[in-house]
Order: C-alpha cells, then structure tokens, then sequence
C-alpha cells in the first residue's frame, strides 16, 4: 500500500491564504478604525455612566402679536356669555364686564407703550364670536372711526360653583388607638373663567389673533367671595395675556448629564 502525502497549496479552498501587500493595509485600517471607535466609547462612558442634575431656566417667548408699527389698541366691550353662581353677580355687586375692561387697561398700561383708546358703547352687527370675525367692513370702520392700530374683543364666561361634599377622612381613636374612617361635609366654592381674546387689524378689519384662556380656582368656604375669586383667576392667566403684546420670561425644567 502506497501512502500519498497531500500537501496544500497556498490560495487553496480551506487552507491559509498568505496575504498580499494591498491586503495587509487594508487589513490595518481595518484594525485601526476599530481601535478608534473602541476609543471613543471608552472615553464617552463615564459620561453615560454619569448622574444628571435638573436645572431651572428662564427663557424668552416671543410676543403672539407683530408689535412693529403699532402703536394704539383699542379696547371694545367684552360680551358675557354666562354668569353663574348662587345668586346673580350684580346682585353681589360684581360687575364682570366692567372689572374685567379695568383689569385689563391696567394690564396693557404696565407691561406696553400703547396707547389705550376708549371706545364706548359698540353696536356690534353680531353677539356670537364666530360671526364677528367674518364682519371684516365693521371692523375696518370700527378702526378708521377710533383710529386704532389694534382693536380687541372677546367674550367672558365666569361660574361660581358649589363644590362641597362629603369626604372620607383617617380618625384615629383617644380611647383605643384604632384608626376608623369617617364622613365629613367639606364646604368648597371652585370659579372658572373662561376668556376668549380676539386681536383685530384696525386698518384692515382683519382678524389678527384668537385664543382661549382658562383657568379654575378652589377655595374652601360657602361663601367666598367672587370679585376675589375672579382675580385669582386673572392672576394665573396674566403673563399669557400679556405675552400677546409683548415677549415674556418664561421657566422650564431642563435635564442635563454630568461626568
């Protein structure tokens, strides 16, 4: 029996393959970019691996409006849609149109230089929002009349509601230290105001602007009183209001990662 010795060539299907010179370098920069990536990653997780701290910042937003070239509003009876509550607003001496109308005066005079226009009693072609702002002629004439670069409108809807009730409260007994549970009668008066704003053009009569502001308020008592509840309404949608003349400060949270 004759022994045959098979010896492999180089380049051979399953055996080694020397390499030639264009393979070898491209083998290195193979190599090295992998060593440069592992680099990176290394240096990058302390930073991943890291704690983060939450930061309060104050940021600017932009007034709603194009406040160039303006220089007067006009500011035209806001239409109450609804006044709830126990008993009649005016009945309680709360006149809602009118203490809104001087909220506001105070609010442009304090945060713009425009120049307010009183407008007086308006005989609107329409009571609904919606309608108004299609009525582009009244409005344009409204403006030439007062001569008003801006005239705002809107409506008002303010609710007194009753929000007392029974709750269930922890009792922990003087005679046996147990802790029962009990029926207590909680007086609570919650108010919501609702503002709707609309900003026209007084030289086009063209709507500018239109939004919703809202805002509820829960006080404990039967009888709070609703002229501060208002108020206390008015207090918490201020800078938005505002922020339709002019460029508010606002604060926000922010995230940021430390090594």
């Amino acid at each position: 029996m004759r022994l045959v010795s098979k010896s492999r060539t180089p380049g051979a299907a399953g055996g080694a393959v020397s390499k030639t010179p264009a393979a070898a370098g491209a083998v290195s920069k193979t190599l090295a970019a992998a060593g440069a990536v592992l680099m990176m990653l290394t240096t990058a997780m302390p930073a991943l691996a890291g704690g983060t701290v939450e930061v309060r910042l104050t940021l600017p937003v932009r007034a709603r409006l194009d406040m160039r070239d303006v220089e007067s509003v006009a500011l035209t009876p806001f239409l109450v849609v609804r006044e709830e509550g126990r008993e009649p607003l005016r009945r309680q001496g709360l006149d809602l149109e009118g203490e809104f109308s001087r909220y506001l005066e105070r609010l442009i005079k304090r945060n713009t230089r425009l120049d307010l226009v009183e407008s007086g009693p308006v005989d609107f072609p329409a009571y609904e929002l919606s309608a108004l702002r299609r009525e582009v002629d009244f409005w344009r004439a409204l403006g030439e009349r007062l001569q008003a670069d801006l005239i705002l409108a809107g409506s008002l809807d303010f609710d007194v509601q009753d929000r007392s009730g029974y709750r269930t409260e922890a009792y922990t007994s003087p005679y046996d230290g147990r802790t029962y549970y009990r029926q207590v009668l909680v007086e609570e008066t919650g108010f919501e105001f609702d503002i709707v704003m609309q900003v026209y053009d007084g030289r086009t009569g063209k709507l500018l602007y239109n939004d919703n502001f809202k805002d509820f308020k829960r006080f404990e008592g039967e009888r709070t009183d609703p002229l501060a509840g208002m108020f206390e309404n008015l207090y918490a949608l201020e800078s938005r209001i505002a922020g339709i003349f002019v460029q508010k400060q606002v604060e926000t949270n922010r995230v940021l990662f430390t090594q």
